[in-house]
């Protein structure tokens, strides 16, 4: 049994905690500009040399906690990332764990604190090994015996896409296929927008003062995998202004839709959702049943295809209808999109649509996805009389409808989805689910976007997309606020995707179908208060 690594936080408080996507407390996510305030104010407020001991020993005691015995390889670059895993390998050292660290810079050109961490490790007997950068030279073999590494090669200071040596060094660590604890941020990944080409794929990040967007988003979940928080014995949270939280029950669950024993179906809402047209009449019969499931009174269909379909056999719950025979005043919410196709007949559904939601009292809340999205894109005319209707709606778009909606591209919806989901909230005067991994919620107003936790690879397959839409539809229809009830059914959405490849169905062939289920037992976990 390895003897514990001695722990620096005079309090007794904990060095680290996980980041937990059902954590009933909000955590707040910070640019790298905050990130380096907030460093600045504690660098000012303590001796030399202190927030990397603490950063070195968080760190130390983080992977004494998830490495299993046997030699653990640190990686340490030329800045104070680097710094902080040569004292984080120190101290392993000192507890008898079998360690070694390689330099990849010149050991003369190290900042201070980072320089005095190289002294302290030589002085400790730490085997350790410089290398001079260099693009042509060959890579050394990996340690026999080496059990994981730890990446300290890059910090949050990055601003353009890691080339050269560390480009080859972050290549040659992903082809080991060893496991890798990444300090701070996996090298080559950007805090700010999850942007990683080429960085690092860590099985968990430590991160060091508070958590970045970055670390949730794009490719930041398949680079950090579990993240960990080091607040390094400052405040926590920082005062500073997050640019977004993440999306735990704590955004959302104060305004879930109770339930008392003496309610019947009429308190919970009619929802309809309207698409449908020929060959896809599944995607409004997916989101219909996921609204069924998330607990919507009634649910109807309307159908653009002629015959409509008369029953759904797995539901018969569910009332179809060809869409002109649909009562849209009888409607608390709809959802209008799935299938629906782009042509006239579509479009002028989506006009009537708007029209009647305006001319209501009070007037229903609408989610628009797929193809309402890109009608709404492709008609000045359309978009005209959405965003002048006054009506409240949220829009669900992937990165190439977001595009469409911001007529830009793909590429730079991706290269900030922050700043991406904002703009279209703001252009479009909506609630924006903007979909990916790590979906981003945003509002035109004042509440801070937030970015999904949950959520996995088995997502990625048709009709997702049209069960998301469905959820978030049954819980307006059921009177949740429009910002409350995109959160709760993006994490409900994704946590049911989560609890399916637990039990070893995905990610490669869930289905979307199979969502149904375990969403419904999750939001009833959580309207019981418990464990979700």
């Amino acid at each position: 049994m390895n003897p514990e690594v001695p722990a620096a936080s005079a309090n007794n408080d904990p060095l680290w905690t996980t980041l937990d996507a059902a954590s009933g407390d909000p955590t707040p996510l910070y640019d790298a500009a905050a990130i380096r305030r907030v460093e600045q104010a504690g660098l000012d407020a303590t001796p030399p040399f202190t927030l990397m001991s603490r950063a070195g020993a968080a760190a130390a005691d983080w992977i004494h906690h998830h490495v299993p015995n046997g030699r653990i390889l640190f990686l340490a670059g030329r800045g104070n990332n680097g710094g902080d895993a040569l004292v984080a390998a120190t101290r392993l050292h000192q507890a008898g764990r079998l360690v070694e660290a390689w330099l990849i810079a010149e050991a003369d050109q190290l900042p201070a604190d980072a320089a005095r961490a190289w002294f302290d490790a030589r002085a400790a007997g730490v085997p350790l090994l410089a290398m001079h950068p260099s693009p042509d030279a060959a890579l050394p073999p990996w340690p026999t015996g080496c059990v994981a590494v730890v990446d300290g090669l890059l910090g949050i200071g990055l601003n353009r896409a890691a080339d050269s040596d560390l480009a080859r060094w972050i290549t040659h660590l992903n082809a080991s296929h060893l496991p890798v604890y990444a300090l701070d941020v996996p090298s080559g990944l950007f805090a700010d927008t999850g942007a990683g080409q080429p960085a690092v794929r860590a099985r968990r990040t430590l991160t060091f003062l508070a958590a970045k967007p970055g670390l949730l988003t794009l490719d930041g979940r398949d680079c950090a995998g579990a993240v960990d928080i080091a607040p390094l014995g400052l405040d926590y949270p920082p005062t500073e202004r997050p640019v977004a939280i993440v999306n735990q029950p704590a955004a959302f669950v104060h305004a879930l839709p109770r339930r008392d024993h003496a309610a019947n179906k009429g308190h919970f809402g009619s929802l309809a959702v309207i698409g449908g047209n020929h060959g896809m009449t599944g995607a409004p019969l997916l989101g219909a049943r996921a609204a069924l499931h998330l607990g919507a009174g009634r649910v109807h269909v309307g159908f653009l295809a002629q015959p409509a379909p008369a029953i759904d056999p797995v539901h018969p719950e569910l009332m179809l209808h060809p869409v002109a025979e649909l009562s849209f005043d009888a409607m608390s919410a709809f959802v209008a999109g799935p299938g629906m196709g782009g042509g006239t007949a579509a479009r002028k559904l989506l006009t009537h649509l708007i029209d009647v939601c305006a001319k209501a009292e009070p007037s229903p809340p609408l989610v628009l996805d797929a193809d309402a999205l890109n009608l709404l894109a492709a008609d000045a005319t359309l978009a005209q009389a959405l965003t002048e209707s006054g009506l409240e709606y949220v829009m669900t778009p992937h990165p190439l409808e977001a595009a469409r909606l911001l007529g830009n591209s793909v590429a730079d919806v991706q290269r900030d989805r922050l700043a991406a989901a904002h703009a279209l909230a703001t252009r479009w005067q909506a609630t924006v689910v903007l979909k990916g991994s790590g979906t981003v919620i945003a509002t035109a107003g004042t509440a801070p976007a937030t970015i999904n936790p949950t959520g996995n690879a088995g997502l990625s397959t048709a009709g997702t997309g049209d069960v998301l839409a469905g959820m978030i539809g049954a819980l307006l229809a059921q009177g949740m606020p429009l910002l409350a009830a995109a959160r709760a059914a993006v994490w409900i959405h994704g946590r049911a995707a989560d609890r399916l490849v637990d039990a070893g169905i995905g990610p490669a062939g869930l289905t979307a179908s199979e969502l149904h289920l375990p969403a419904r037992a999750i939001f009833n976990a959580l309207l019981q208060g418990g464990a979700a």
